[in-house]
């Protein structure tokens, strides 16, 4: 199935041009068929901007400008390797004959390959004569990383148990030049951690890093065209380089490295053995002891060490690292609920957007300081982390007309806005609001006696407001009665409460309690 091309892999495919490789070699660099490269090439160069400054673009802008998809169909072309697996296993059976084979694929398949293409993709894949090939390395070219698979350990100074830790292994195959470090796993961010160390020690970057199909790197393994970890990807774009996996089960792919991986079971693990340490930077200090002595290392062959050849071969074309330390991303989607709030779920928090875009779907890129939520790749709101789980964390900014009012409520507020319509009136609000359970119920009554103003007037409000304190009757409902009933214009009723005299008059045929007696 046809696949758009990511603008970060458009910009590496800038880079390399940039840095003078070929079409050819960027699509084997890249795992791109050359043919697509050669399109976008041509659609660079037909475009009204330099390659510089198609490379300073945004993703957005690259992908509203190119947008050619690539060709490959992996589907068809893994089921015919699935079938070539099959087909080989009988290929010493009597009568065998790839014509017989061909029919069969063809009748089983949706499809199929033609016959000549079919015994040439097979003679690729099982080729009569398998020999090694001695590789001829470019100095700045790459670096290949590995974990060995032996383990070291440390020593829990609690309860005595070994824990087991990975050792990473990075070489620079011009020079040989090795790099080693201890790290806890090999998860995404202990292996960038490892990979950015590694480009710190040799202080340049190569124009790619060749690595093994671990998780941390790549999303989805092939043989013929992976799919990179975005994290990686971008961790590969901070430092202006390209990421190469290497082919499933071909470790000939990385044969340095993985001889890189033997020695140091020589030179560093050995020497080592009788060693205890309790902590990872004690360990690492005493194999960076190590790794200098192996680094400086007289080859015989060549009458320089590792490290003279780096410094007089391959330092001066590694291409300069970036001041900047790169931060390790988590990328999550999240629908915008209606609230305005997008759920990042990594921290169980939420964090404003826009009140526009509820109910669209949103990219979060989480660094360990920041949160960037992002529209079509566009982005629409930035964030400081927050690591407390069920917090809401807001930008007023984001916030429609209605909920930043709300946002603003307190008694203060309420207070103010009250006093505007007489002192009266904020006695009572302040009254009211002393008198409730929950604040927010005390607003809402505030809100309520003071939008009563709209219909009876400020003067009337604060005398009716004057009123219910000298009664002690301070509600809404009953100063929203006081008014409705005109009783706050009658001076009768309430000369008459003060008196402490009956309203109705005295007559002979009122009866009073002594007659029940």
């Amino acid at each position: 199935m046809a696949n758009t091309l990511d603008p970060m892999d458009l910009k590496q495919i800038l880079s390399l041009h940039l840095d003078g490789l070929s079409n050819r070699k960027i699509g084997k660099t890249l795992g791109i068929s050359r043919n697509t490269i050669n399109q976008y090439m041509r659609l660079f160069k037909a475009s009204e901007h330099e390659l510089q400054e198609l490379l300073s673009f945004d993703d957005l802008k690259l992908e509203r400008l190119f947008t050619i998809h690539t060709t490959i169909d992996n589907e068809r072309f893994n089921r015919l390797m699935s079938y070539f697996n099959k087909m080989n296993s009988k290929l010493n059976h009597p009568g065998f004959t790839y014509g017989y084979h061909y029919e069969c694929y063809r009748n089983s398949t949706k499809n199929p390959y033609s016959y000549t293409q079919f015994l040439e993709h097979y003679h690729r894949k099982f080729p009569k004569e398998k020999g090694s090939m001695k590789l001829e390395h470019i100095a700045g070219e790459a670096m290949f990383v590995d974990y060995a698979g032996k383990k070291l350990h440390l020593v829990n100074k609690e309860t005595g148990e070994l824990e087991d830790v990975e050792v990473f292994v990075a070489i620079l195959p011009s020079s040989q030049y090795t790099y080693v470090e201890a790290c806890r796993s090999q998860k995404l961010e202990d292996f960038i951690h490892c990979c950015e160390n590694a480009l710190r020690f040799y202080g340049g970057v190569p124009k790619t890093i060749v690595c093994d199909n671990l998780k941390s790197a790549v999303t989805r393994s092939s043989k013929y065209e992976a799919q990179i970890n975005r994290s990686f990807k971008d961790f590969a774009r901070h430092y202006n380089c390209a990421v190469n996996p290497t082919r499933t089960y071909s470790p000939q792919d990385k044969a340095l490295v993985e001889n890189a991986v033997h020695l140091s079971y020589q030179r560093i693990y050995y020497p080592m053995h009788e060693m205890i340490f309790f902590n990872l930077a004690d360990l690492n200090k005493e194999i960076q002891k190590h790794l200098k002595r192996y680094n400086d290392m007289l080859l015989t062959r060549k009458q320089a060490s590792r490290k003279e050849l780096f410094q007089r071969d391959e330092s001066h074309a590694l291409k300069p690292l970036t001041q900047d330390h790169y931060h390790i991303k988590e990328y999550k989607r999240a629908k915008v609920q209606k609230m305005g709030y997008v759920y990042f779920s990594t921290d169980k928090s939420y964090y404003s957007v826009p009140y526009r875009y509820i109910g669209h779907r949103t990219a979060i890129e989480a660094t360990t300081t920041t949160i960037e939520v992002y529209y079509n790749r566009q982005r629409i709101a930035v964030h400081k982390r927050n690591p407390v789980k069920g917090s809401y964390n807001t930008n007023k900014d984001h916030l429609s007309s209605t909920h930043k009012n709300y946002t603003d409520w307190s008694p203060e507020y309420f207070e103010n806005k009250a006093r505007h319509h007489g002192e009266y009136v904020a006695k009572c609000a302040e009254h009211i609001m002393a008198n409730v359970s929950y604040p927010e119920i005390g607003y809402k009554r505030v809100m309520g006696l003071i939008q009563l103003h709209k219909n009876y007037g400020s003067n009337r409000l604060n005398n009716a407001c004057k009123k219910a304190l000298e009664l002690d009757v301070v509600s809404y409902k009953r100063i929203g009665n006081i008014l409705k009933n005109n009783i706050d214009k009658h001076s009768l009723f309430y000369q008459c409460l003060e008196e402490d005299t009956p309203h109705i008059p005295r007559h002979d045929n009122i009866r009073g309690a002594s007659t029940y007696k």
